[in-house]
C-alpha cells in the first residue's frame, strides 16, 4: 500500500458521509476553537445514544473545510487523521482502489507497511465500535 496526502487537495474532505467524533475529539476541538466544550457540541456536534458526529452544514460537507483546507487541521477529528487507513479501507483491495478513484494521494508516496496500515485501522475501529459491528 502506498499512500501520500498531496499538497492543497481536500478530496476526502468532499465525499458524501459523516466525521464521526470520539470523546477527546471535542474537547480537542473546542479548545482549539476557543470555545467552552458545551458551547462547541450545541454548535458543531449531533450526538446520539451511540454516537456523535459533526452537524453536516447545508452550504458544504464540513464545517471546516475552507478554500485554503480544513480550518482545524491541527486538531482534526481522528477519523480524518487516520484516513485513509480505516478498516473498510485497509485489506480490501476493492474499496483501497475505489478510494483511489477520488484520492490523489493513494498509490502515491513511501510503501506502507501492511501491519502499520492495520493497526490504524484497529485503533478506528476500537475509537468507533458502533460503525463497524457485524
Amino acid at each position: 500500500m502506498r499512500f501520500e496526502c498531496q499538497p492543497g487537495c481536500t478530496k476526502c474532505c468532499e465525499q458524501q458521509g459523516f466525521v464521526y467524533l470520539t470523546e477527546k475529539d471535542i474537547p480537542r476541538l473546542a479548545d482549539y476553537l476557543g470555545m467552552p466544550v458545551l458551547a462547541f457540541e450545541k454548535r458543531y456536534v449531533y450526538r446520539t445514544r451511540r454516537l456523535r458526529r459533526l452537524r453536516v452544514p447545508r452550504h458544504a460537507q464540513c464545517e471546516f473545510l475552507r478554500d485554503g483546507g480544513c480550518s482545524v487541521h491541527a486538531a482534526k477529528p481522528f477519523q480524518c487523521a487516520t484516513f485513509p487507513f480505516w478498516p473498510e479501507l485497509v485489506g480490501n483491495t476493492k474499496n483501497w482502489r475505489k478510494a483511489g478513484d477520488w484520492c490523489p494521494g493513494v498509490g502515491k508516496g513511501e510503501l506502507v507497511q501492511i501491519e502499520s496500515a492495520r493497526a490504524t485501522a484497529a485503533q478506528m475501529r476500537a475509537a468507533h465500535p458502533h460503525l463497524y459491528e457485524n
